[in-house]
């Protein structure tokens, strides 16, 4: 079974880089103003304001302020999904999860680091945010449920593997997450290491008296 490939997509134009360069303004100007006011006392007039665009506009691109600290969630996980398309089709389901996202994380840049360490401590700081971005995981988990069971040849709604390994790897990532944002060191290696730590100690955890 061939692993699933995306077909190459055509060349954005003109309008929709524009469409592009105002959504990137939004997010930005949002995560900046939630890190640093605080995600309740920012509101969806300000980051429109920040972002040198009218309120009016900052609703064609985002329902609320909550879709935008989710964006950039999303972005997050599409390249975590992309990794897992790439991976070889005979891996072992959870082989595919894990080596999926030590790959993904490993690409990413500092700039990338800092907004993943501040929508962590945003999230943390935010029951109601948590809440949308619990929903919005349940949503990815899916996704990836398919995509596994695709790779066995099998029904996800009969085949619990899939769901399973999603299942165990999404609580293994989220743990490995938050030691890395409330750790010292805050870097690519340090990141890679707290989710090899939690991997590595699930089955024990499960497992052992």
């Amino acid at each position: 079974m061939s692993v699933a490939t995306a077909e190459p997509r055509p060349a954005p134009g003109l309008r929709e880089r524009k469409k592009a360069r105002t959504r990137d303004a939004l997010v930005e100007a949002g995560m900046r103003l939630f890190v640093e006011r605080g995600y309740a006392a920012t509101t969806t007039e300000e980051i429109a304001a920040h972002a040198d665009v009218s309120q009016r506009t900052f609703f064609r691109y985002f329902a609320g302020k909550e879709d935008v600290a989710l964006d950039v969630h999303a972005g997050f996980d599409e390249t975590f999904y992309e990794a897992v398309l790439a991976r070889p089709p005979h891996e072992p389901l959870f082989a595919v999860l894990r080596n999926a996202a030590l790959d993904d994380w490993a690409r990413l840049d500092r700039a990338q680091l800092n907004t993943r360490l501040d929508l962590a401590r945003i999230l943390e700081c935010c029951p109601r945010l948590r809440a949308a971005q619990l929903r919005y995981c349940l949503e990815q988990q899916q996704r990836l449920v398919e995509e596994l069971a695709r790779r066995r040849g099998t029904d996800p709604e009969t085949d619990l593997r899939p769901r399973l390994a999603v299942a165990a790897f999404f609580s293994a990532r989220q743990t490995a997450h938050l030691l890395w944002s409330r750790g010292e060191e805050h870097g690519p290696d340090e990141l890679g290491a707290a989710l090899r730590r939690c991997l590595d100690e699930l089955v024990p955890a499960v497992t052992e008296p």
